[in-house]
C-alpha cells in the first residue's frame, strides 16, 4: 500500500463536449483503488472540449492552484498527454512539478514521472504526442489537398454539421452562454463561435409567432 502524505489530484481531459470522460476516469481509479487510495477522498479536475494545445484551460488551472498551493503531492492522468500535446510546456509543466517534488503518474503507460528519469521519459513520450499530432494534421491536409486537385472537395456540404447555426444562434437569443450552447449542441466553443459568427440565412429562420 502507498503512503501519499500530501493530496492526490486527477486530471481528466476530453477534446470535445461530446466525448465521455468515463473511461479515463475508470482507469484512474483502478489504479488509485490498486495503491490503496479511496478515489472518493482525492481531488478532480476536469476539462471537457478543451485542446491539448494550450495550457489555458479551467480545469487545468485550477490544478495549477492547487499545486501552487501545496495541497496536492501527487498528480495522476489517464495519459501524459492528457496535460499537453505541445512538447515544451508539457517539458515545462513537469519540470516545474518535479522540482516541486509532485509524483506525477500517468496510469495507462504505467509510469511515475518523479526525478532525472522520469523527466527524461516525459520528453521522450510528449514528443511522440505532439508528432502524432502534427502527422494527424498534415493527413488531414493532404487528402484535402489531393481531393481539391481531382475536383472532388466541396467543403463541408450544408446539412452536415453537427449542429445548424440558426440553432445556435436561437440559444444565444435565448440568453444562454457559449459553454451552455456548446454542451447543448455537443460541438466545442469553437463551434459555437463559428457559428454565431456566420451570416443568418433569412430562409431557414423560423417564422416569428403571433
Amino acid at each position: 500500500m502507498t503512503t501519499i502524505s500530501k493530496g492526490v489530484a486527477c486530471y481528466v481531459r476530453v477534446s470535445t463536449v461530446g466525448q465521455n470522460e468515463a473511461g479515463q476516469r475508470a482507469e484512474i481509479e483502478r489504479w488509485l483503488t490498486g495503491n490503496g487510495i479511496n478515489p472518493t477522498s482525492v481531488k478532480w479536475f476536469t476539462d471537457k472540449g478543451k485542446s491539448g494545445d494550450n495550457l489555458k484551460r479551467p480545469g487545468f488551472e485550477n490544478l495549477q492552484s492547487a499545486i501552487f498551493s501545496g495541497d496536492v503531492g501527487t498528480v495522476c492522468v489517464y495519459k501524459l498527454d492528457r496535460l499537453s500535446r505541445k512538447l515544451h510546456e508539457g517539458i515545462e509543466v513537469l519540470h516545474d512539478w518535479c522540482e516541486r517534488k509532485l509524483r506525477v503518474v500517468s496510469v495507462s503507460q504505467q509510469i511515475d514521472f518523479n526525478g532525472a528519469i522520469g523527466k527524461m521519459l516525459a520528453a521522450v513520450l510528449l514528443g511522440i504526442a505532439e508528432m502524432e499530432q502534427e502527422t494527424r494534421r498534415e493527413r488531414q491536409a493532404a487528402g484535402i489537398a489531393v481531393a481539391k486537385k481531382t475536383g472532388k472537395y466541396t467543403g463541408r456540404k450544408p446539412g452536415t454539421t453537427k449542429a445548424k447555426p440558426e440553432r445556435a444562434r436561437m440559444l444565444k437569443e435565448k440568453g444562454l452562454k457559449v459553454e451552455e450552447i456548446a454542451a447543448s449542441l455537443k460541438v466545442s466553443r469553437n463551434t459555437v463561435f463559428r457559428y454565431l459568427r456566420e451570416p443568418g440565412d433569412s430562409r431557414s429562420k423560423p417564422s416569428p409567432t403571433n
